[in-house]
This record gives C-alpha cells, structure tokens and sequence, in this order.
C-alpha cells in the first residue's frame, strides 16, 4: 500500500469513528476536527459513499455525511423456494 493510499485508509477509519459517535457532521465539522486537509477528505468521503458506508446531502459549499443505514438482507434464493 502506498503512502496515499495508507493516509485515506487512516482518515476514512477517522471519520467512521467520528460518525460512530456523533451520528452526522457537515464535512467543514469533519475538516476541522479531524484536522484534514480538504483533499484527503473528500478522497476518504468518496471512498466511504462508494462502499456505501456513508450518505452524503449537498448543503450548499459543505455535505452533510452521517452513516448508512443498513438495510435487511434479502431471503437467499434457496430460502425462498423452500418457503413457497
């Protein structure tokens, strides 16, 4: 892995912790508190909304992130039959 790659990974887990604790937070909010620069931020929320970890609302200059919500798995296809 390389240095880039080891910094958005630390910053991605930085925001889940953040997220795990105060539910939702405007991007700036994250910035600030995390202490990241605006470019490995929006690099880490990308890879978090394309893991689907994370929801992002445009508010105007900042995006208000909070987590995913977890939806129920759907019955295997197995499953279903037998309950037919």
């Amino acid at each position: 892995m390389n240095p880039l790659q080891e910094t958005i990974q630390t910053a991605s887990a930085r925001i889940m912790e953040y997220l795990a604790e105060h539910k939702t937070a405007s991007s700036w909010k994250l910035k600030i508190n995390i202490r990241l620069s605006s470019s490995v931020l929006y690099m880490a929320l990308g890879a978090l909304y394309a893991q689907g970890k994370i929801t992002l609302e445009a508010d105007e200059l900042n995006y208000n992130v909070s987590l995913a919500q977890s939806e129920p798995q759907p019955a295997a296809p197995a499953q279903q039959q037998q309950a037919a």
